[in-house]
């Protein structure tokens, strides 16, 4: 069974009744689950479900909750999701090329793939294709939640096949495409009916695009691809691929025949030339020497060659909000590592799905360094009178406290060179606790692994009593755990029951390496267990967040595997935790979404009862 693909095209339709999803790149699958047996039909035909056994094992799970409504039908994407909103491509590209079974279920089990099912084309044996667009998603949707299966993507959820859900307001879910930096948006009329094999204009793709400003370099006549290029330092050239979509016949004919009449040499079949013609490209993304997807826009005459630059492109590709100017973008930060403004805000922008959520109704309170490790730092709390309308506050104590709710006023804090990001430990909506943190300070980062053993202590603790952890390197020479809490329940005299009993616990259980006392020269070189810090008015630095004192570290969300000897603090760059969330996943994906799970209140009573009894 072919599927039905959309058309491309660059603006969202106008006339007719049209309904949006999140487009999702990953790979396409027919779900065909009958009474025995299940498959997952690739676009050429091939059973998809081998490659990816944790699929194939949930489905069996499955099997009885669904046996209503088989033999079933339903068209989705398989995925190996980044955030809610965004698939990784190159991830799940990688998973469909391994062919050990070994490394086939150790990566299943490390980070699973799930499956989003988007339209229902057979129920009970009965098709459904001829039926209206928005009567088979209603359909499907009524499944799903029957079973109580996930309504919308989740990449913290373990219900591996979710529902993906549509939406009539184009601009919300474009404004979540760009915040999210999803691959795009799939419009479908409402009355459309599935057409097999078809590439229909019934449905159509929106892209995500972000443009890049670059000059060409060859043309090679066996491909037909045009290579292209921008200025990096010292006027080398950085390489940023080939492309050939987009282009009408009359424009590449001339755009070939010019690079061949002034190619200063042919290499192979490619006619080499000096940067001279400039031009402005779509993409996607940009992997390495590579753009993804590269889509002709328009030839640039108004534009020389060296107006092409790496730091212009480095700022498009990261596609900063408009109302944003970014200044001085090569001002060093840190020695080490080389690290410039602009790296600091790409990361930004890279860790924003991550860093948002806990920034998110929260006081904030920031450490800027306008020279980074070069000059003088400050505490800030206020928003300052020059902010713009977008950055929003509250009154609290006689200032107007800023808080960091969205992607914009994120950017603009991280412009204006605020580098640490301290909240509380609870929202500006609720006077309960959110959630407890319990800080392991060794006296240094020679000490880490004492903060290692202590997490892997207090792991076993919260397994005792079956509460879910989580843990991260603080971003300088310890680690923190958390342990998430049910929303609007728990006040701070019920959290200090818990936090002194585990800070209590540590040191009975090796008083020659923890400690509860405050003052530093009394600690005889044992790691400090902060439980005082967990205190109304005190914060914490935020998952995700850059330190400025361990020269650009990063406080860094940790998967519980993680946690042994080898673990090396020096590690958690910047680059290398971009790198983590794109190759490895978020490790606190499943922090909100467990917070119901957690048996707090069971746990309360046992360490009050145990008090009261000795």
């Amino acid at each position: 069974m072919k599927p039905m693909l959309p058309t491309l095209v660059f603006d969202p339709p106008q006339q007719g009744k049209w309904l949006y999803e999140m487009k999702y790149d990953g790979f396409r699958g027919i779900l065909d689950w009958r009474e025995t047996e299940c498959f997952l039909w690739s676009r050429n035909g091939k059973n998809l479900l081998p490659q990816f056994p944790e699929l194939e094992v949930y489905l069996k799970f499955l099997q009885e909750k669904f046996s209503p409504w088989l033999p079933l039908k339903i068209d989705g994407e398989l995925v190996i999701l980044e955030n809610d909103y965004k698939a990784n491509f190159s991830q799940i590209q990688i998973r469909g090329r391994l062919n050990t079974k070994n490394k086939i279920e150790e990566v299943s089990v490390l980070r699973p793939c799930h499956f989003l099912a988007f339209d229902l084309l057979e129920m009970t044996g009965q098709s459904k294709t001829q039926m209206a667009y928005v009567s088979r998603k209603k359909q499907l949707f009524s499944i799903f939640k029957q079973l109580d299966l996930p309504l919308s993507p989740s990449y913290g959820a373990e219900k591996l096949i979710q529902f993906l859900p549509n939406v009539a307001d184009y601009d919300q879910l474009a404004k979540q495409m760009y915040e999210y930096n999803s691959e795009g948006i799939v419009a479908k009329q409402a009355a459309s009916i599935w057409q097999e094999g078809t590439r229909s204009r019934q449905w159509v793709k929106i892209k995500n695009w972000k443009t890049v400003s670059c000059f060409i370099t060859g043309y090679d006549e066996e491909n037909q691809y045009f290579y292209l290029g921008v200025y990096k330092e010292e006027q080398t050239i950085l390489p940023l691929g080939g492309f050939v979509n987009g282009l009408d016949t009359e424009t590449k004919n001339a755009l070939r025949q010019t690079v061949i009449n002034n190619s200063r040499s042919k290499k192979g079949s490619i006619f080499l030339m000096e940067p001279a013609i400039c031009i402005e490209l779509y993409f996607l993304e940009w992997k390495g020497e590579q753009l993804r997807e590269p889509f002709f826009k328009q030839l640039r005459l108004d534009l020389t060659p060296d107006q092409c630059t790496f730091h212009q492109f480095l700022i498009q590709d990261a596609a900063f909000p408009e109302e944003i100017e970014i200044t001085h973008p090569e001002k060093p930060l840190w020695k080490e590592n080389a690290v410039k403004k602009i790296d600091f805000l790409r990361y930004l922008r890279k860790v924003a799905p991550y860093l948002l959520p806990f920034l998110e109704n929260r006081l904030l309170t920031v450490i800027r360094a306008p020279h980074g490790e070069f000059g003088e730092f400050f505490y800030q709390k206020n928003k300052p009178d020059s902010a713009p309308d977008f950055v929003e506050s509250i009154p609290y104590d006689d200032n107007q406290m800023i808080v960091c709710n969205h992607l914009k006023t994120l950017i603009w804090l991280g412009n204006q060179l605020a580098i640490e990001y301290h909240i509380p430990f609870q929202t500006i909506n609720d006077n309960f606790v959110s959630e407890i943190v319990m800080d392991l300070d060794p006296p240094s980062q020679e000490y880490f692994q004492m903060a290692v053993e202590a997490a892997l202590i207090i792991k076993k603790v919260l397994d005792s009593f079956s509460l879910i952890g989580f843990v991260k390197f603080s971003g300088n020479k310890g680690m923190q755990v958390y342990i998430p809490l049910p929303d609007s329940q728990y006040t701070w005299e019920d959290t200090r029951v818990f936090t002194e009993f585990l800070a209590k616990f540590l040191v009975s259980y090796n008083p020659h390496l923890f400690t509860i006392e405050r003052l530093k020269k009394n600690r005889d070189g044992k790691l400090y267990v902060d439980f005082i810090q967990h205190a109304e008015g005190k914060t914490i630095i935020a998952p995700y967040s850059v330190r400025l004192p361990s020269k650009g570290l990063v406080a860094t969300p940790l998967y519980w595997h993680e946690i042994n000897e080898k673990l090396n603090p020096k590690s958690f760059t910047m680059d290398e935790v971009s790198k983590r969330v794109e190759n490895i996943g978020n490790p606190f994906s499943g922090f909100f979404s467990s917070k119901k799970q957690q048996p707090f209140g069971q746990v309360l009573e046992s360490i009050q009862k145990d008090s009261f009894n000795s």
